[in-house]
């Protein structure tokens, strides 16, 4: 008797990550140069890991409260104030999850019913509309374009609401394309989301890696027209190289946050013990490393895309996190056999921009979260490689 298929269709029809499949062929290689891992090359600072080796010292290997230990949520919360000038309410507004990935998970699946629609932009993160399928909503893409810094407009957004939208999902500064928003941007887009009843899911994950002179985060939790609805998602992966900690948060409604707790303690009890003793230092004593690493970003980035520009591949100058998107199209490849090549020819990695969404295809994604020595190497390689393209083009 033949075994029928147990697999759900809603989920099998799901494409796997673009990212994965691609690193799954870099992981054969050696002594590559890689520029494709979004994730910070320094070592969390010591003063931040050491707290969590204290809290294992000190015994603290057990649940914590679903929604996160008091003390966390207090050091969010005074966070949150102190950079964005937002209260929330430690007690029933907060919520530790394990990274911003659980957290845009479990609002997702804290507000979508099936056939709700989902506006989100694209270029963008790559697990944004697979999450949204796994919900049972359906997601509805709203291109951003090198023309316009990659932001995000009011206007694109009005010609995809209908009137089964129910949540805008975003992700400002933008993975994969380093695009930030403009005052004006935040006000229109906080506008549009009150004119059509919407909730904002605004992951800031990358908030505080914005450049430029007195760059400050630019949130959305500082808009007061929005307090009732916007989720605030971030956590400490970027901004504190704790990616392997696995802690994030949300800030919102009291009923959304408590409806995602529910998800959340059915699903996953607590965050990690360990990694919310790490995160209350990072807040409340970790002010100078984000200053430290966002200047070496900087100096990095201030080399990247310059070079890139030079040598032919249009880059739009990122304004924040840690990655470039140069355009492609002058060597006449497609994004995927572009990095396929490149890996191949001159072994550097990259992601093809086809992997954050089709109106990604044309450029390709650049993390410049490696060392300058690792950056100068590859855009060397990168040059030659570029070069060779247009020799032996038609």
């Amino acid at each position: 008797m033949k075994r029928r298929c147990f697999i759900a269709r809603h989920v099998a029809e799901l494409p796997k990550s673009g990212i994965r499949r691609f690193f799954d062929i870099v992981a054969q290689r050696r002594d590559v140069i890689s520029l494709g891992v979004g994730e910070p090359d320094f070592d969390t600072p010591w003063h931040i890991s050491r707290a969590a080796v204290t809290c294992l010292e000190d015994g603290g290997t057990h649940y914590t409260s679903n929604l996160g230990t008091p003390q966390l949520r207090q050091a969010i919360s005074g966070y949150v104030e102190r950079r964005f000038g937002a209260r929330y309410d430690w007690r029933r507004e907060i919520l530790a999850t394990v990274g911003v990935s659980e957290a845009i998970d479990l609002a997702l699946r804290a507000i979508v019913e099936p056939g709700d629609e989902i506006l989100y932009h694209e270029p963008c993160f790559v697990s944004y509309a697979p999450t949204v399928r796994l919900a049972h909503g359906v997601p509805v893409a709203v291109e951003t374009h090198a023309k316009d810094s990659f932001r995000l407009a009011a206007s694109a957004l009005e010609r995809k609401v209908t009137s089964r939208t129910k949540a805008l999902l975003l992700n400002f500064p933008c993975n994969p394309t380093g695009a930030t928003l403009t005052p004006a941007d935040v006000r229109a887009i906080s506008r549009f989301v009150c004119r059509h009843d919407l909730l904002l899911l605004a992951d800031e994950v990358y908030g505080e890696l914005v450049y430029g002179a007195g760059a400050r985060p630019l949130s959305f939790a500082s808009c007061p027209e929005l307090r009732d609805r916007l989720v605030l998602l971030n956590g400490f992966s970027k901004s504190w190289a704790m990616t392997g900690y696995r802690l994030g948060y949300a800030c919102g409604p009291k009923d959304v946050i408590d409806t995602m707790m529910k998800i959340h303690q059915y699903g996953i009890m607590s965050a990690p013990t360990l990694a919310q003793a790490a995160g209350v230092e990072a807040m409340r004593h970790g002010d100078d490393d984000v200053i430290r690493m966002r200047a070496e970003y900087r100096r990095r980035r201030d080399f990247l895309v310059p070079a890139l520009n030079g040598m032919g591949l249009a880059t739009v100058m990122p304004k924040g996190a840690f990655y470039a998107f140069p355009d492609i199209r002058s060597t006449g490849l497609s994004s995927e056999d572009f990095c396929l090549r490149l890996l191949e020819e001159q072994n550097v990695a990259c992601v093809p921009g086809s992997a954050f969404g089709a109106c990604g295809e044309g450029f390709v994604r650049l993390s410049y979260a490696t060392s300058m020595a690792q950056i100068e190497a590859a855009v060397s390689r990168i040059g030659e490689f570029v070069r060779g393209c247009r020799r032996s083009a038609p």
